[in-house]
């Protein structure tokens, strides 16, 4: 059987398991499935160890590479299961010595070395990709924050950004493929430009791009820290029809104590008034945010926070977690609620984002909108809502469409002639 990629968590991953599939296929492993994982959650690890499990039961003599965030946070768990041949660290999954090595006998079975001491980033920077809707592009990897629900630092390492020549050249290289949406994507993006010399920043590097590269049709973020937001990214924003007008935002708790026993760096009334200002300079902006529900010492005053900061700063899209405590963190040492609470807070957490963007879609049904196409008839516009289309188009191609009516989670429109 061919090699096989499977990719669980974040865009980041799947940058990376572009890098990889690439190694694969130059060392000639055959019949090998690289499971490249994600360590967000307990439930995330969880998943990816009954990933394994259940490939094992399909592919009995297939070699099974297990990598990624959870193998690198968590390599003896993987480690302790038969099902998995071989477990790689983030940094050695993305080189190309790592895959060529798996065909000697000699080969150790358990390769993940000391992240902290990584320093260099994006090595190989990705211009094609499986899905041909939109491009990719890291521009950072790492995290200095140390929010104490979090793992992913001891995963990913130091942040590191990738020289803005570099960034330049790789979304250049992605236009010419034919790409008409670029992501810009890391694990904190806007502390993007803190390594390197100059004033380099977040905001800066979007102009760049932008200057440098007319051909590209959309330029889009992925997931940012809006307390570390600078005004040249402000500024974009509001003059830069080609910067998509969709935000998604790490608020995590509309609480101020939860916010500070998470040990985040804004406020509640930081993020309303970030929200505020972004709307007032471009008005047609749309937010989304990660919110985690049950939080250890949460209150009902607290989570009732949370749910009113959802109107307060305009939300649309809710990326929700039920809090789950990552060993050798600090919250998970607090005092935790009952799973049941946990659970409840989630799913009203989600109803409210359910609520929130049907009432978005209601406001758009019936407009005309330029939809970016993806597989399946699928598109999105550049407010990141969903559109159904009824016949195939080609991915990748922008389209213009009416959006006639939406079923509660997305909206359904026709090409227009």
């Amino acid at each position: 059987m061919e090699p096989q990629v499977i990719t669980l968590g974040c865009r980041l991953n799947i940058v990376e398991s572009e890098v990889i599939k690439g190694h694969v296929t130059a060392a000639g492993l055959g019949d090998c499935v690289v499971v490249n994982t994600c360590a967000v959650t307990s439930e995330a690890v969880r998943q990816a160890a009954q990933t394994i499990r259940r490939l094992r039961r399909e592919r009995p003599e297939a070699k099974i590479i297990v990598t990624g965030c959870a193998a690198q946070t968590e390599p003896d768990r993987f480690a302790a299961m038969p099902e998995a041949d071989f477990v790689i660290g983030n940094t050695e999954k993305l080189k190309s010595e790592t895959y060529k090595a798996f065909s000697e006998p000699s080969c150790e079975r358990v390769a993940v070395n000391d992240i902290m001491s990584v320093r260099e980033t994006a090595s190989h920077m990705i211009d094609s990709f499986a899905s041909r809707a939109r491009a990719f592009i890291q521009i950072q990897n790492g995290c200095d924050h140390r929010c104490t629900f979090c793992v992913i630092p001891f995963g990913r390492g130091p942040s590191r950004s990738v020289p803005a020549g570099d960034v330049v050249a790789a979304v250049r290289r992605v236009v010419e493929k034919g790409y008409a949406e670029a992501v810009l994507t890391g694990v904190d993006i806007t502390s993007y430009g803190d390594d390197l010399p100059g004033t380099m920043s977040l905001g800066r590097l979007v102009r760049h791009i932008l200057k440098s590269v007319p051909e590209l049709a959309r330029l889009r973020l992925s997931s940012i820290d809006q307390v570390e937001t600078d005004p040249h990214l402000l500024a974009a924003l509001a003059e830069e029809p080609r910067l998509m007008p969709h935000l998604h935002l790490s608020l995590q708790s509309g609480d101020d104590m939860i916010l500070k026993r998470m040990k985040r760096r804004h406020s509640r009334a930081n993020s309303v008034a970030f929200c505020k200002e972004v709307r007032r300079l471009r008005p047609d902006i749309v937010f989304g945010a990660d919110l985690i529900a049950g939080f250890p010492t949460e209150t009902d005053a607290m989570f009732g926070n949370s749910l009113s900061v959802v109107d307060d700063c305009g939300l649309t899209f809710l990326h929700v977690f039920g809090f789950s405590p990552r060993k050798g963190t600090p919250a998970a040492r607090m005092p935790q609620l009952d799973r049941r609470v946990v659970k409840e807070r989630a799913a009203s957490l989600r109803e409210k984002g359910h609520h929130v963007l049907e009432r978005y879609l209601d406001s758009v049904a019936g407009t005309d909108v330029e939809v970016l196409i993806e597989n399946g008839g699928i598109g999105r516009t550049p407010h990141f809502a969903e559109v159904e289309i009824a016949l195939d188009h080609v991915p990748g191609t922008v389209q213009r469409a009416r959006t006639l009516k939406h079923d509660g989670r997305r909206l359904i429109g026709e090409i227009l002639a």
